[in-house]
């Protein structure tokens, strides 16, 4: 009685849209802030992307061929936006408006490496594959100077911040700095003391430059002798040196007396601020425990000064934007601008406020939804395979190729730690499930074909309440069973934390208990390997999903299929229960979702929004958002959409049936004109057609139907032009649909109906079927006269015949 009732108050879902999508938004190349810092710009292949980054909202710029964006400078006033690609055109944007103002050649013969505005946001350097450097006057439209004489990639370009010097800077792969008069067009001095590739350069007074380069040193010039005044050695392979402003606290960062001080990104993946004078790093950037070795991942390739937040950028080569505080070196936000594959996703927190994302490598991304501000979290060193969540959504489990699991929590504040770590299977983990009632223990299944049951002690929920730990705790495997013949696929527990399923690419699901993780059953009847296994949150049900393209349902009492649900054209990869056990979604190798109603065994809608293998599926708490990843690098926030598409559709019935009642009002009142209107609103060629048929039948009716036509609006017109094109096909309608044709004729020029939607087609069908019934016509007349000379000769004999009998 009880589920009969939660039944019949239940809504099944109907639809799902997407509510937003988190995808890869920078793929390499220099990232740049505009003045205020709200904005950022990212290359994207042949996009460039700008990103709001209080939100994360993304926009891009769209070039209409398909070649990559080789580089692009936004103007010191934000106004002007240039992107130069591999087709060697420039194009000026207006960026707010997502508009291209204007295209040119670039006028070099390769493609552009290196762009960079004047102080004045009027001239524009593009430094070039081909050696070249070309400035453009950006009001005049031209390109005045051509300066040649670098060696290879012009691969940077500044220019002096005091225009009344008219000076450019530039850098090549001869490791040098030419200093450019604009004046004469010449190189008026070269600045040789680098032995590597120079990385940056920044002035920190009009005669003073800091330039940084790969060979691990940064150097003070003075641009008055053009001599080298300092060389810093840094000990790493420097990316970006950038000048601490004079004014502004950093005693945080260890500028304790006045001079020029700097910092440095590079190789090492950490912030370091360096004095000049002394040549020594004042302060270094934490590295956390599980940072300790120096990976080349981590190493940052661009850094940047935002002084209008107070706020330094740097990118790394994982595609990772991070923001700190320029004071203290606090991160602030951190966007993540590539994923690689999605192999699991799960919401996470007690309000599901952020997700837990495991991509195609060792680290996980932890993003809160409300910001786009993403964590990654180090610790496994092989590519994590998948994910599980605890009830309350703080503590969630990662298992990985490493052959390790791990425990992590998340703080009160958002941030992650890792808690417990756990080794023991022989091969990589590739499923996990967690307890459901209580954080008490954790199932994993392996490719070695084995289960292992890890408790969780009690001392570690109490430990991980702490804002810091030393070192993750060590799990121990309470109980170790092999399971199957091949690799298993998924595993999952039961709402009461009695069973365990397993599926496993030997086409079998198998039932354990447990408490001592002994074979309860088998379920038997896919054709091919089961990726996934999942209990029903209400019935003592088990539903499976395999290679075979098909998911069934199973009884856990006889082990019985109850249900097969077949529809996918490819593996079914992901399952789950959502509207409270009564309906299933999946996801398939082929990027498509589709939602089952249980009890009709109907798919009720397939959702297309990912171009591969969705391995990543997971419903909030609420059951009214689903999130899906895919090896497509996309994220996926779906949101039930059910009653909000009940409503619309009840508004516009309830409309429907308003402007049904006043289309018979005014057909009862005889106001054809507002009928006429209302039915072509409503789309009804049939109640239009009686309309017409009303106009003809009262006295004049030609006429007044020459006025209702002629009054109506031009999209109006075209929707009856449609309208009598059907019409015209059948002999009872064809003179309504011809009196309509001859007003249109006779009241509208030749060129004005040339520019109706839809004409060609509608004179092309309205020929031959008027020509029909003219023949029809025709023949009528011809029978009707062929019947009144019948009748007139009849009556000639019938005459004669009486004027005979009278005589």
């Amino acid at each position: 009685m009880e589920e009969a009732a939660a039944t019949s108050t239940l809504r099944f879902k109907s639809n799902y849209a997407v509510s937003r999508k988190i995808e890869p938004f920078y793929k390499g190349g220099r990232v740049q802030v505009n003045r205020d810092g709200k904005f950022m710009f990212c290359p994207c292949g042949n996009k460039l992307n700008i990103i709001e980054v209080e939100t994360g909202a993304l926009q891009s710029l769209q070039q209409d061929e398909e070649e990559d964006i080789t580089a692009f400078v936004v103007s010191p006033d934000d106004e002007i936006l240039v992107t130069g690609s591999r087709a060697l055109l420039l194009k000026q944007w207006n960026w707010r408006e997502n508009q291209c103002v204007r295209t040119w050649k670039a006028v070099h013969v390769a493609p552009v490496a290196a762009m960079a505005f004047d102080s004045t946001s009027t001239l524009l350097a593009t430094g070039g594959c081909d050696s070249t450097i070309k400035i453009w006057d950006m009001i005049k439209q031209y390109c005045t100077h051509n300066l040649k004489g670098s060696s290879g990639v012009v691969h940077l370009v500044e220019f002096h911040p005091d225009m009344s010097r008219l000076q450019l800077l530039s850098s090549s792969i001869d490791y040098k700095v030419r200093i450019w008069d604009l004046n004469s067009s010449k190189c008026v001095a070269v600045l040789d003391g680098h032995f590597s590739a120079v990385t940056s350069l920044a002035f920190a007074d009009g005669n003073t430059l800091l330039s940084s380069g790969r060979d691990k040193i940064c150097i003070v010039w003075d641009l008055k002798t053009r001599e080298n005044k300092h060389t810093v050695p840094v000990y790493e392979s420097v990316e970006a040196a950038v000048l601490l402003p004079e004014k502004g606290d950093f005693s945080q960062l260890g500028v304790k007396k006045q001079g020029l001080h700097f910092v440095t990104a590079g190789s090492k993946g950490i912030l370091k601020v360096w004095e000049v004078a002394t040549a020594a790093c004042v302060y270094s950037q934490p590295v956390p425990f599980e940072l300790k070795e120096e990976a080349s991942e981590r190493s940052v390739t661009q850094c940047m000064l935002v002084p209008e937040r107070n706020e330094i950028v740097t990118v790394s080569v994982e595609h990772n934007i991070v923001f700190y505080d320029a004071q203290t070196l606090q991160l602030r936000k951190q966007l993540a601008g590539y994923n690689d594959e999605v192999l699991d996703v799960k919401f996470l927190g007690p309000a599901d406020s952020h997700i837990v994302v495991a991509t195609n490598s060792p680290q996980l991304k932890v993003f809160e939804l409300a910001t786009s501000h993403c964590q990654i979290l180090y610790g496994h060193t092989e590519t994590i395979l998948a994910l599980d969540v605890f009830r309350k959504g703080l503590m969630f489990v990662s298992c990985a190729k490493d052959k390790s699991i791990r425990v992590w929590r998340m703080n009160k504040d958002g941030r992650v730690i890792c808690v417990a770590q756990g080794l023991g299977h022989a091969h990589g983990v590739g499923a996990v499930a967690c307890s459901r009632l209580k954080e008490r223990f954790i199932v994993t299944s392996s490719q070695d074909c084995t289960i292992k049951i890890w408790n969780i002690p009690e001392s570690l929920t109490s430990k991980a309440k702490a804002a810091l730990i030393s070192s993750p705790e060590t799990l121990h495997a309470k109980v170790t069973e092999r399971g199957h013949n091949k690799d298993i696929n998924s595993v999952t527990v039961s709402p009461n934390d009695k069973l365990i399923a397993t599926g496993s690419q030997d086409r079998l699901a198998k039932l354990w208990s447990c408490s001592d993780c002994s074979l309860l059953g088998v379920f038997t009847g896919h054709k091919r390997g089961i990726w996934c296994v999942q209990f029903s949150p209400v019935d003592q049900v088990l539903a499976t999903s395999s290679a075979d393209g098909t998911l069934k349902l199973w009884g856990i009492r006889d082990f019985s299929c109850l249900k097969t649900f077949e529809g996918h054209d490819a593996s079914v990869l992901k399952i789950i229960f959502v509207s409270r056990g009564t309906q299933l979604l999946s996801s398939g190798s082929d990027g498509l979702l589709k939602l089952w109603t249980i009890k009709t065994n109907e798919c009720v809608k397939t959702l297309d929004a990912h171009e591969n293998k969705i391995w990543g599926l997971h419903s909030n708490k609420q059951d009214d958002m689903v999130v899906t990843g895919s090896t497509d690098s996309c994220i996926t926030l779906w949101k039930d959409v059910t009653e909000i598409e009940e409503k619309e559709a009840q508004a516009k019935e309830e409309e429907q049936i308003i402007k049904e009642q006043e289309l018979s009002n005014l057909l009862h009142e005889k106001r054809y004109l507002k009928a006429l209107g209302l039915a072509i609103s409503l789309d009804r060629p049939h109640t239009v057609l009686m309309v017409i048929k009303d106009i003809l039948k009262e006295t004049d009716g030609r006429k007044h139907l020459e006025e209702n036509i002629v009054r109506l609006r031009k999209d109006q017109k075209e929707a009856v032009l449609a309208f009598l094109v059907t019409w015209n096909t059948n002999s009872r309608n064809c003179h309504e649909a011809q009196a309509v044709v001859e007003t249109l004729l006779k009241h509208e020029a030749p060129e004005t109906l040339l520019q109706y939607s839809g004409i060609k087609p509608a004179v092309e069908s309205l020929l031959p079927y008027t020509e029909r019934h003219f023949q029809r016509l025709s023949r009528l007349l011809q029978a009707t006269m062929f019947i009144d000379f019948m009748w007139q000769n009849m009556r000639l004999g019938d005459t004669a015949r009486q004027e005979d009998v009278t005589l």
